[in-house]
């Protein structure tokens, strides 16, 4: 079962939530970083190379160092306040007409690290210990994590009642997406909160495998260093953002390729024929899945469907029933030689967000040779594999709307 609790969030005034709110860190590099930060922005400190000119590395020591900086003068300029009690929050985002609401907690760090908290994504260590020099020279989580749960009707009842009330926070980022905050603070609310997620099982790790990792670690590290450590300490906890599976759409996380293997077009579209049924659609309106197993591939400037063959895969392996697996066992690695997704140069990866014609483009202008779009993953698929203990290929999901950094901070 999980543990969370209340916490006293360091957040922006009402007046300047939208100057202060960013986009997360690794959504942006360090050019568009720059380019978008305005004076409030918490990008100043969760990517403090921007204040260098040039733009410094972000592995820099003098750049942790500016960042312990800007979020000291964030709170001196007020910029960033912290309130005066322990509450929860809800945070809403709204994206295309549909809105999904979370709840901003203390998650556990012995969750994690026994692992009720559970992940579908491997992390990388260089990854992590970036991550964990900003969480360990701040003592805070600047940042939110993204956790998913099974619905719970009690939660679900708490939220719709604060949500009833005027929002705390309520804006349209420059992207178009809203975003929408509450304040929980009233006791029997808190107290009940609490309770229910004590008899839910799992957490589960939608968005942000590296920060949850940093954050646990750095807890963890508290923890060994601290002879007097009783578990009450407030680095036994880290800030995540915990939404019901049924209010979150994964979205298609897509592959191009820069080359085939120096096969001809003709040939490559033979040899996907052993295991795929192969359909040309024509030069205009971008192909997109139709359902599991078929793929869209855009090549020489035409759209194709591509549907695996039965037999091609096993329904009864939660991994390898996934498109990602089918597409890279049978395409990248068996006719292109593309064996680890991680390293290959040759690959790349295209967030669905970005729509089709981001594929074609791409292909188009000689950068890439061939694209292949996949129907997205489902909440279900991606719990199934994180309760069987499997890891998912890298770059499998994609969520969206991402949430807004700097709408609550959680210090320790």
């Amino acid at each position: 079962m999980v543990k969370v609790k209340p916490f006293a969030a360091l957040r922006p005034p009402k007046s300047m939530v939208k100057e202060v709110a960013s986009r997360p860190y690794d959504v942006l590099n360090s050019a568009e970083a720059k380019a978008e930060a305005g004076e409030k922005s918490l990008l100043h400190i969760i990517k403090p190379e921007i204040d260098f000119d040039p733009i410094a590395d972000e592995h820099a020591p003098e750049v942790y160092d500016k960042a312990v900086e800007n979020f000291a003068l964030w709170q001196k300029n007020g910029w960033l306040a912290r309130d005066s009690k322990e509450n929860y929050y809800v945070y809403a985002q709204t994206m295309e007409g549909r809105t999904q609401y979370g709840l901003v907690v203390c998650a556990n760090v012995e969750d994690y690290l026994k692992g009720t908290i559970k992940k579908h994504e491997l992390t990388r260590k260089d990854k992590e210990e970036d991550r964990m020099k900003h969480v360990r020279a701040q003592s805070a989580n600047l940042e939110p994590v993204f956790f998913a749960y099974r619905d719970n009707d009690t939660i679900n009842s708490i939220v719709s009642k604060v949500t009833a009330l005027p929002a705390e926070y309520d804006f349209v980022a420059e992207d178009g997406f809203g975003h929408h905050f509450w304040v929980v603070d009233n006791p029997a609310d808190i107290e009940a909160i609490t309770a229910t997620f004590a008899g839910i099982d799992a957490f589960y790790i939608a968005d942000g495998h590296h920060r949850t990792a940093a954050a646990a670690l750095v807890g963890a590290e508290r923890m060994r260093n601290n002879p007097g450590h009783n578990g009450t300490e407030e680095y036994n906890w880290f800030m995540a953002v915990v939404f019901p599976e049924s209010h979150l759409r994964i979205i298609d996380y897509n592959r191009v390729v820069k080359d085939l293997g120096g096969l001809s077009s003709q040939e490559f579209i033979n040899a996907l024929g052993k295991d795929f049924v192969v359909e040309y659609k024509g030069e205009g309106q971008p192909y997109r899945p139709s359902n599991l197993h078929n793929f869209s591939m855009y090549l020489d400037g035409g759209w194709y469907s591509l549907t695996a063959r039965e037999g091609t895969f096993n329904d009864s392996d939660p991994v390898g029933v996934l498109d990602v697996t089918i597409l890279s066992n049978l395409v990248l690695d068996r006719i292109l030689g593309i064996k680890d997704l991680r390293t290959d140069r040759r690959i790349d990866f295209v967030g669905g967000i970005r729509g089709l014609g981001e594929l074609s483009r791409r292909v188009d202008s000689g950068e890439m040779k061939v694209a292949f779009a996949l129907y997205p993953v489902s909440m279900k698929q991606l719990m199934d594999i994180a309760d069987s203990g499997n890891i998912m290929p890298p770059k499998t999901t994609w969520f969206e709307p991402k949430l807004r950094s700097g709408i609550t901070i959680h210090t320790f």
